[in-house]
């Protein structure tokens, strides 16, 4: 998920009564839930590199065991260093160690957990395996969450700022709100990948797909667009959960074209990268060279940020689709 959700989630957590915990507390717990994403240094590397590096090694357990204790050592720090320079605030309630560490642990959990709900893909036992996982229900920046997050904060700070005793409310009604979208997502998810299987296998121009992917678009969580592969094909489609499933045509997918992958994935860094990181990969012609795209990401408003342009040999080239 994007950082402002991650950032908004730890700041719930504080607002549910966690902050109170601890001197630092809510501080502690955004900084925790953004913490993992320290893998975003990768992006200098340019091209296509940081896919096979981002939600990797940061977002496994052991980087979920190690990077809450750094944090709390880092806030017990700045908290001593702040007291000897007299710049203390006088209302931060006193730092309790084990506090500290268990909501840094919360946050950082928290990432992970909300990472895994979308189509990108992370791998959440790095570096154990590299096995990439997907929830496939919410958009990678999801605004009714948004939404949710930033009323319960709001509603609860004014109380608070009020001296209500239930100020903790809103922000309760604002998790359990959000924590039942996403239930309620994951179902129209599985429901949507269901209905695709069973109208292809009962379709035989299309024929049956060894892979189903039920890809979340911005705002419309009610739909999802469909997307789907076999041995010799792969297509698209769109389900709406009230208007059902619509499904295209099928496009052929040479077999020499995925025979072509493993000469791919040895082509450049570029290439290996991109491999290492697709889910559905398709190959496509583009003059001297070919093209490797991802199924999930073939949008034009997407541009070249997910796919990768190889030189192949020519004999080999004239093998792939058109």
């Amino acid at each position: 998920m994007d950082n402002l959700t991650h950032s908004l989630a730890g700041a719930v957590l504080g607002q549910m009564g966690l902050k109170q915990k601890t001197g630092l507390g809510m501080a502690t717990l955004i900084i925790a839930a953004n913490i993992p994403d320290i893998d975003a240094v990768a992006t200098l590397l340019g091209g296509v590199q940081h896919l096979a590096i981002r939600r990797g090694i940061t977002h496994g357990p052991i980087a979920m065991l190690l990077l809450p204790m750094v944090l709390t050592g880092i806030m017990i720090w700045f908290d001593r260093w702040q007291e000897k320079r007299g710049k203390r605030p006088a209302d931060r309630l006193p730092i309790h160690k084990g506090w500290l560490l268990a909501l840094a642990y919360i946050g950082c959990l928290s990432h992970p957990a909300l990472d895994w709900l979308n189509s990108y893909g992370i791998r959440l036992l790095e570096p154990f395996s590299s096995q990439w996982f997907y929830g496939d229900s919410i958009f990678i920046i999801d605004l009714w969450i948004w939404a949710a997050m930033i009323a319960g904060l709001w509603v609860s700070r004014r109380r608070e700022k009020k001296g209500a005793d239930n100020w903790q409310r809103p922000a309760w009604i604002s998790f359990a709100a959000v924590c039942a979208y996403i239930f309620a997502n994951g179902v129209i998810t599985g429901k949507a990948e269901a209905e695709t299987k069973a109208m292809l296998a009962h379709d035989a121009a299309q024929g049956e797909a060894n892979m189903v992917v039920a890809n979340p678009v911005p705002l419309q969580f009610w739909k999802r667009e469909m997307l789907w592969r076999n041995h010799s094909a792969y297509g698209s489609g769109a389900y709406d959960l009230f208007a059902g499933l619509i499904l295209d045509e099928k496009q052929a997918m040479a077999e020499p074209g995925r025979a072509l992958l493993p000469e791919l994935a040895t082509a450049s860094d570029d290439a290996a990268a991109f491999l290492f990181w697709s889910r559905m990969p398709v190959v496509e012609r583009d003059q001297a060279e070919a093209i490797v795209r991802d199924q999930r990401f073939m949008d034009p408003l997407v541009g070249d940020r997910f796919s990768v342009r190889v030189n192949v040999r020519k004999d080999r080239l004239d093998q792939t689709a058109p």
